[in-house]
């Protein structure tokens, strides 16, 4: 079978006979609309669930293994005996404590690294991972690689756009995540009117809008509006980590009386975009996709 190859610029590109592409699936409904984009792409699809995070139900269209998340060996043996030479980290974990870890004999093997590994932030952890798998003649890929069209487009997607005052809190949280991402800190952050309401912490994006739409409620924010930005850290891997927005997230910035999301075209993923079309305009939000070009501000 061909292999896969790259471009001049060194992104990935599909050849026709790719070998099986592994996914290791988290929970949410990305994995499997990146399993379907691929599978209509012509690439052979294995699912392999992580225990305590995936449906793997939804997975029924494809062959499935469960694997625990320190399941190195067993991941490995695996995807080699299923053919798969790229490997696609997607959907939604929580991040084990080091004593949660079970590991088999292949994790084992790497104890003093998996225990460097985990004395960092996500960031950090992530790109190990990786490491891991491709000391072992494994690629590992971009979701968006294999789907592209889950990619945050630019421009609006709905009806509602920006106001100036909109653009300028945009600006705002875009320079600070550049800033708090150096030190691998949030993908996410709320600014209305120039000052920052809320960054994205360990318990993730709905749990900051949830955080501000209660303050809301509670008379602790008076001022109106406001704008979720979200954007990747810098120099963050991304074939393994992009920022995320989806359904949930509309709904989120909707009770938390947002003006609007704007997150990185082209460097941001966006699940379900119809749905969020909808509840967008419903909601009278914007949903923006941004350029985010320092030199431009």
């Amino acid at each position: 079978m061909s292999d896969a190859g790259r471009t001049d610029q060194g992104a990935y590109t599909a050849v026709h006979n790719d070998p099986p592409v592994g996914i290791i699936s988290g929970g949410g409904s990305l994995p499997l609309a990146v399993a379907d984009a691929a599978a209509r792409g012509g690439r052979r699809v294995v699912m392999f669930a992580v225990r305590g995070s995936a449906d793997a139900e939804k997975f029924a269209p494809y062959p499935y293994h469960w694997v625990g998340v320190a399941q190195i060996g067993r991941l490995c043996r695996l995807a080699q005996q299923e053919g798969c030479r790229d490997l696609v980290f997607i959907g939604t974990t929580v991040r084990p404590a080091i004593r949660q870890l079970r590991p088999d004999f292949g994790a084992l093997l790497l104890l003093p690294r998996l225990l460097a590994m985990f004395r960092g932030g996500d960031a950090h952890l992530m790109s190990a991972v990786a490491a891991i798998f491709e000391k072992r003649g494994f690629r590992v890929i971009g979701a968006h690689d294999i789907a592209p069209e889950i990619l945050m487009p630019d421009g609006l997607v709905g009806r509602f756009e920006p106001r100036e005052t909109d653009r300028r809190d945009i600006a705002r949280g875009l320079d600070l995540l550049r800033t708090l991402g150096r030190f691998d800190v949030g993908q996410a952050t709320i600014v209305a009117g120039n000052h920052v309401l809320a960054v994205e912490a360990a318990d993730g994006t709905d749990e900051m809008l949830a955080h501000v739409a209660e303050l809301r409620r509670k008379g602790r924010i008076r001022s109106s509006g406001g704008v979720l930005v979200k954007a990747p850290k810098p120099g963050q891997d991304r074939r393994l980590d992009l920022p995320t927005i989806g359904p949930r997230t509309i709904e989120g910035a909707v009770r938390a009386a947002l003006a609007g999301i704007a997150v990185v075209a082209g460097d941001a993923i966006v699940t379900e975009v119809e749905s969020v079309r909808q509840i967008a305009d419903r909601g009278r939000l914007f949903v923006v996709g941004v350029r985010d070009d320092p030199g431009a501000r």
